[in-house]
This record gives C-alpha cells, structure tokens and sequence, in this order.
C-alpha cells in the first residue's frame, strides 16, 4: 500500500472519530462579534490549541487587542513550508425561532435519497472546513507517524467581525510568518460534484455619501419647484454610475481589470451558468451586469458597484409634505484584478462632487478598504491541486473567482510575499450565516480527502 492509499485510508477508518470531534468542536458557541461570547471564543481556541497539540503540532494561543489566534507549528520533512489559515468563529445565530433544533447541538439530518448533512452554527462556516484539513493531517500522522510538509497554522477568532486584530498581528510577526505558500479552507465548490480552486478575491470599497441642499426639511407646498431636493439629486448622481451596457462609468474604473486566459474562460463557458439557473430562485430572469459579459463573469471575475440602501425624508406612517434637507446613501464597490481601493474610494468621491450643484454640500464616510487578490493561474501548487481534486471527485476541478472577499489573502501576498491556494468543499444551500447552517457529510469526508491528496502532491 502506498503511503497516499494509507492515509485514505486510514481517513475512512475514522470517518466517524472525525465528526465526533467536529462535534465538540461545534458545541462552543463561539460568536465574535458579541461580547458576551468572549469566553467561549477563548474556550473555541483552546480547543483548536489542544487538538492541533494531539497531533505533534507546537500549538499556542496567541493574544490579540481581540480574540485569540491560534498558531501551531510542525516541522515536517523538507519541501514546501505552507500556512494552514481559518477561522473558529461564527456568525450570531438570530433569528432563534427559525432554528430547527438548537444551533450549538450539532445532529445528523438524513435527507431524502440519503443525503447526510451536519447541521450546526459553523458547521460550514468555517469549523467544517478547517477540520478537513486538521483531521488530513491527523491521519498522516496515525498512517505514518509524521506529517507530509513543515506546517504553520493560523486559526484566527475574527473572521465572521473584519478580521480586525488579524492584520496588526500578521505585520507585527511577518518574519515568523513569511513561508513558501498559504492554504485557505474556507470556499466553495461549483456544485456537488465538482470541486473548484478558488483564483482570485474580490476586493471592497465601502462608502457613505451624505448630501446637503436646504439647512432643514421644508414644506413642499412653499418650496417645491424652486428648492434642491437632495433625494432627487442623490438618485441622478448615483444613477449616472452606470451606461445603458451595464459599465460602471466613473473614470479610471476599469484601471487593472485584465481579462481572463482563453483556456479559463472557456472552461468558464462550460459550466453554462444561465441567468435562469442563477437568479429563477430568487424570482428574477434577466441579468442586470454588463452585457457584453458571461454570467459567471459578471459574478465572480468583473467589478461591480451597487447602492446598498438610500436614505432622506419622511418615511413614517402616513403623509408629510417635505422636501427633505439631506439625503444619505452606501455604496460598495467590489474590485478585481489589480484595481486601487484608493483610487476607487477618490474617483467615486470626485464623481459626486462634479455633479453636485455649487449650493450643495457632500460628506463621506468609509466602511472598508480591502485590495483584490488574483493568483497565478499557472501556479504549480494550483496546477497539482486541480489534479489530485480531479482524482478525488471524478470531475476535472474548475477555477473560479469569488464574488466575496477574505481580506487577509490579500496581506498573505503584500506583507509576507506568498501565494495562497483557495480550497472548499461548502456548498450552495449550505445556509452559511443563515439558521440551520449545514455541512454535507459527503463533502466533509472527501474534503479531509482532498486535502490528504494535496499535502502529498504538495510533499512531491
């Protein structure tokens, strides 16, 4: 037997030792976003610790100005030194009442044909998937004695609130931290057969415009027909971001967006991602993205701009007859390739002030500024992953963008030089930060597959 088939399979063996852990491990109700979770949070990292520490990893729990991040370091044989990252955090559970069954008492659903799922807050989000990959090296280990490759791991407990604590902490330890390549395990597959490598992240630009005409709200009757109304004014200027194409026109938008190799694009084509497919179950038919552009493109590949809420006036029960003195808008900007959040944040800004009337005034306000990754796709690692996956799911793995973003990656590229290879096994009706989050038992077990197979192509 070779070392590969005994590492699959001792997985099969412990298939059911590996959701048992899962299980503990979903127990902890660790929301970061809320403080009074905090100690669970740190409860969820000690977990992690001990469990990595199981398996031959010096394991520690890291302070931050936040919660804890979780660093374990094994020295495997010589090759390519990796950066295992995930998160132990989730998301709140509300809306409670649409629970089926408590979000931290983890089951087996069987659905009907079969189906197993482990429905739990985090099942997928990310304490799943970063169990597919402690638990592929947890059978190196048992099959082997040793694991396959020098491995870093850094589970942080801020993912689901920004990351915040995360990036200080990366640049105040670069050196510790700057290996051969990183491993992200919190993605998606096309479907339920078809594995994907996830090349790039979308990065964001989050903005808050506030327009101002009259110093207050006046009556319509009076003023109407002569006075600004900065509801009307705000639709006009954000309405003008886009041509009859569905092209943002906000000059020097497009800066650093590059189209995709024609070897890519085509195996894009083939998966025929249909507006009908993607947008019947939401109750909508025709895409609203740029014409000249594929669905799956517009997705998960191109640069978008969307009003994330608009506000001004009377909005109340019943009638008031005003022409408001300010409007407010967000604005989020999702950017590709090699786009600026900078210059994106300061040319939508000029945008609005040139087509804003000399009697008006304009304040912003920012959420977040967080670049793009694009990775290679002739990457080695990327390259191998794609094989073996192909190995392990029977159906040649596809790469993909994400339409979200993982603002980190982007720091694993600018401050410790390295390439990150995006791989996940979370699926479409996953219920990610939704109630009822589930996690296919199927995907979990070929996920912790997989990653056996990419360490020892990796090894190789």
């Amino acid at each position: 037997m070779s070392t590969l088939d005994a590492v699959l399979n001792r997985i099969d063996r412990d298939l059911n030792g590996s959701v048992e852990r899962l299980f503990a491990f979903l127990r902890i109700a660790s929301v970061s976003t809320d403080p009074v979770y905090k100690d669970q949070c740190r409860k969820a990292a000690e977990f992690v610790a001990a469990d990595l520490a199981s398996i031959g990893f010096d394991a520690k729990v890291r302070p931050t100005a936040g919660h804890p991040v979780v660093v374990g370091k094994s020295n495997g044989p010589s090759g390519p030194r990796v950066l295992f990252y995930g998160h132990y955090d989730v998301q709140p559970v509300d809306p409670l009442d649409l629970w089926k069954t408590p979000p931290f008492e983890p089951r087996i659903e069987t659905l009907a044909g079969g189906r197993k799922m482990i429905v739990a807050r985090g099942a997928c989000d990310d304490k799943g998937q970063a169990m597919t990959f402690i638990e592929a090296c947890r059978a190196f280990k048992a099959a082997t004695g040793k694991l396959p490759l020098p491995i870093t791991t850094m589970i942080e407990g801020e993912e689901e609130c920004g990351s915040k604590n995360l990036f200080s902490f990366v640049r105040e330890n670069a050196d510790e931290f700057k290996l051969d390549l990183a491993l992200v395990c919190d993605t998606a597959m096309w479907d339920a057969q078809t594995p994907a490598v996830t090349t790039s992240l979308r990065g964001l630009v989050y903005e808050d415009v506030k327009i101002t005409c009259a110093d207050r709200d006046l009556h319509s009757g009076v003023f109407g027909g002569a006075a600004q109304n900065p509801i009307r004014l705000l639709g006009k200027i954000l309405g003008a971001m886009w041509d009859e194409n569905g092209r943002v026109t906000i000059p020097g938008f497009y800066d650093g967006v590059k189209d995709l190799p024609p070897d890519i694009k085509a195996d894009l084509k083939a998966l025929d991602l249909t507006a009908e497919k993607f947008l019947g179950s939401i109750g909508l038919k025709n895409s609203a993205g740029e014409k000249d552009r594929m669905l799956i493109e517009q997705v998960t590949t191109r640069p978008t701009a969307e009003i994330n809420g608009i506000v001004g006036g009377y909005t109340g029960e019943g009638a008031k007859t005003v022409i408001p003195g300010q409007a407010s808008a967000k604005v989020s900007f999702r950017l590709v390739g090699e786009q600026d959040p900078v210059k994106i944040r300061d040319a939508f800004r000029a945008f609005v002030r040139g087509r804003l009337p000399s009697d008006c005034s304009v304040e912003f306000g920012n959420f977040g500024l967080a670049p793009p990754i694009q990775l290679s796709f002739d990457n080695p690692a990327l390259v191998k992953a794609r094989n073996v996956l192909g190995d392990e799911w029977g159906k040649k793995a596809v790469t993909v963008g994400a339409g979200g973003s993982i603002p980190i990656v982007a720091d694993f590229k600018s401050v410790l030089g390295m390439d990150s290879l995006l791989v996940g096994f979370a699926l479409d009706d996953d219920r990610v930060h939704s109630p009822n989050e589930k996690f296919d038992l199927t995907c979990f077990h070929k996920g912790i597959r997989s990653w056996a197979r990419i360490l020892h192509a990796l090894a190789a």
